[in-house]
């Protein structure tokens, strides 16, 4: 029997010992992000809604730290988030939102059926703020210090239990 006959099966199981081995491996479900310890990129975006202002860099230089939420109302995670957003105001946190690729009409529908937690909101219509700052879809919520430097971003929609450790990053970048 020739060698060439069992090549086919060699490399099949090659395959399967190499699928196994990768199941095998733990979960990294970090992302580590290239914007940690970096300033915000300059930008300065137009209101979302009428009612409130819109978002700038230089928002982020008066030595309180916020959190930066990326969302967008047509985004369902961003409604299971909502509730989170409201217990972090209550709980002291100031939220700046940045609307992604959203209409006006839409952000106000959203707001007054989710409720708004937002000081601020700016629209970013071409998701360029969103990518600038390393953020790749809504929701995601970064940590900004008083200078404008960000110090922890958290990706997906913020769960009942991610409240505390939002609020313990908020109270790091304090100092």
């Amino acid at each position: 029997m020739s060698w060439r006959l069992w090549l086919p099966f060699l490399v099949f199981f090659a395959f399967l010992g190499l699928a196994a081995y990768q199941l095998t491996q733990p979960r990294d479900d970090v992302v580590k992000s290239a914007m940690i310890g970096e300033a915000l990129p300059y930008f300065d975006l137009p209101p979302a809604v009428s009612e409130q202002p819109g978002v700038a860099s230089a928002d982020f230089s008066d030595g309180r730290p916020r959190l930066l939420n990326i969302w967008a109302s047509w985004c369902l995670p961003c409604i299971a988030e909502a509730p989170q957003l409201e217990q972090l105001k209550e709980q002291g946190a100031e939220i700046v939102g940045i609307a992604i690729r959203d209409k006006p009409e839409d952000v106000a529908r959203f707001l007054s059926q989710h409720g708004n937690p937002y000081a601020r909101i700016g629209r970013d219509d071409l998701s360029e703020v969103q990518l600038g700052i390393g953020s790749s879809g809504v929701p995601e919520t970064f940590v900004v210090d008083g200078s404008g430097r960000i110090t922890y971003q958290h990706v997906g929609d913020i769960r009942p239990e991610q409240v505390p450790i939002l609020l313990g990053e908020l109270r790091k970048a304090e100092r």
